[in-house]
Formats: C-alpha cells, structure tokens, sequence
C-alpha cells in the first residue's frame, strides 16, 4: 500500500508544476468571461477530463503513436512549444476593450464550449511538457513486472485523475479569484500568467532543439 500511495504522490508531483492549473486558472477566467457560471463548470470539468485523457493516452500509448508516424520527441516539443508560446503571444497582447464587448453581447456558450479542447486543453492546460513528461514516465512502466507493471499503472491512472480533479477545481474556482483581485489585479495576473506560458513554449522549443543538436551531433561523431 506504501508503495502505491508513493507512486500515486510521484506521478502527481511530476505532473503537477508542469501542468500548473493554478497558475493557468487566470487565463481560463479571463477566456470564459461573461459566461454563466454553469457553463464555466461545465468547460472546466470537460477540460478536466480531456486533460485525463491526453495524459493517460501519453503514459500508456504516446511513445508507440510517435513510434508510428516517424515523429521524435524533440520534433513534439519543438511545434508543441510553438504553439504554446503563440497562445501566450496572443494573450498578452489582447487589447481590455474585448472582454468589455463580450459581456455586453452575451457570449454565446456553444463558442466557448467548442474551445474546451483547444487551445483550453491543448496546449494551453496540457501542453507538449506534460505530454513529454507523460512518456517519460510511460517508458519507465515497461521496465517493471508483470504484477509491479499493473500496480504501476494504477497508480500512473490515480495520480493523473488527481491531477484532473485539481485542473477542475483550479478553473470553476477562477471567478471568485477573478473576484477577489479586482479589474487591475485581475489584469495583471493574466498578463503575467500569459507571458510565463510564453516562455515556457520557447523554453520547450528549445528542450526540442537541444535534443536535436544532441542527436546531429551524435550522427557526425558515429
């Protein structure tokens, strides 16, 4: 039992700094805004779950999916991290007058809903270094027993659902954060929040990079 509990706490303390739905919850407050707060909860829980989901596919099938289609790990993080920083390029730059016009206008929820996925999920929640770190760990399982294999794999599964459930608390939770902080307050957390994701894409990008030079080097030398 000490052993899966330990495993559970593992997968969920190398998930958790990298996923960061605390950090992400002002950028969800302010992509939902002027929303009813049912339809918060529910884009909250689907972001939840398709967060689940992506890291659980990463964990178990992520390596043999790359494997299939001929992409390397380097060449995930280096688009992914593309991605990643663009989202939070264009967070940073948008202009306050928006989120005005999108109260004022009752947004209409099947808009926000069809943004659950992405970029809500992908990359902006789940990004290219948690899918990295999903096959990390992933790898590590094939290295176990039989019976140590399965046990390993219920407690990846636990922790990832952890890892869920905090996703879902930290978002349907954002507005009275939102409130709490105010119009200014609220406008500087997402600025900063947003240019942190700017820099954890190009750091990603250039973990990608690295990882290639590695391996052009290693080519030349052989």
């Amino acid at each position: 039992m000490y052993a899966i509990i330990r495993n559970v706490l593992l997968i969920f303390a190398a998930l958790l700094p990298i996923v960061n739905p605390l950090g992400m919850a002002p950028i969800f407050a302010e992509m939902t805004l002027g929303y009813p707060d049912n339809i918060r909860r529910t884009v909250a829980m689907r972001v939840a779950v398709n967060g689940v989901a992506l890291l659980v596919a990463s964990l178990f099938v992520g390596g043999y999916i790359l494997q299939f289609f001929g992409v390397s790990l380097a060449a995930v993080q280096i688009g992914g991290g593309l991605v990643v920083a663009i989202a939070g390029f264009r967070i940073l730059n948008k202009k306050p007058g928006i989120d005005d016009k999108q109260v004022e206008s009752a947004p209409d929820s099947q808009e926000i809903l069809s943004l659950a996925f992405y970029p809500l999920t992908m990359p902006l929640t789940v990004g290219p270094g948690s899918i990295a770190v999903a096959l990390t760990l992933g790898s590590n399982l094939h290295e176990e027993t039989h019976l140590q294999l399965i046990v390993s794999a219920l407690a990846a599964v636990a922790g990832i659902v952890l890892i869920g459930v905090t996703i879902f608390l930290c978002y349907w939770l954002s507005e009275g954060l939102q409130r709490l902080l105010g119009p200014t307050g609220t406008s500087i957390l997402i600025r900063l929040s947003a240019f942190i994701v700017l820099c954890i894409g190009i750091q990603i990008m250039f973990n990608g990079l690295e990882d290639f030079y590695h391996i052009l080097l290693r080519g030349a030398i052989g």
